[in-house]
């Protein structure tokens, strides 16, 4: 298998209704996204993933995670991981652009049922 290498700006970019999305990989061990979404941005439902851990690393603003039904806020530099099973979401509660790099692992096909994949 080849290594993966992107220079800022490349991979797999789509723009979003709320920000945009581009994709950093899909190996069988795990997909990588690099995800921002703009001020105001309600969020993604609280939800869980039964196939796989959900991690996000932030990497600009402050975004809200929801865990387990406890809310956690953090900025850059920020690490949460979602064992599979558990219920969360997160948003943008602030006045800025958010955005994180979330992992998936294993790989479980999340990528593929994302809207306009």
């Amino acid at each position: 298998m080849d290594a993966i290498v992107f220079q800022p700006g490349e991979g797999e970019l789509s723009e979003r209704q709320h920000g945009l999305r581009r994709i950093l990989a899909e190996l069988p061990e795990f997909e990588a996204l690099d995800l921002s979404f703009d001020a105001g941005w309600e969020g993604v439902d609280p939800h869980t993933h039964e196939d796989h851990v959900d991690s996000f690393f932030v990497l600009e603003g402050e975004v809200e995670f929801l865990v387990d039904g406890e809310t956690i806020r953090g900025g850059p530099g920020t690490w949460v991981s979602i064992p599979r099973g558990v219920v969360h979401g997160f948003r943008n509660p602030g006045p800025d652009r958010i955005r994180v790099l979330n992992i998936h692992a294993p790989h479980a096909g999340f990528i593929s049922r994302l809207p306009g994949r």
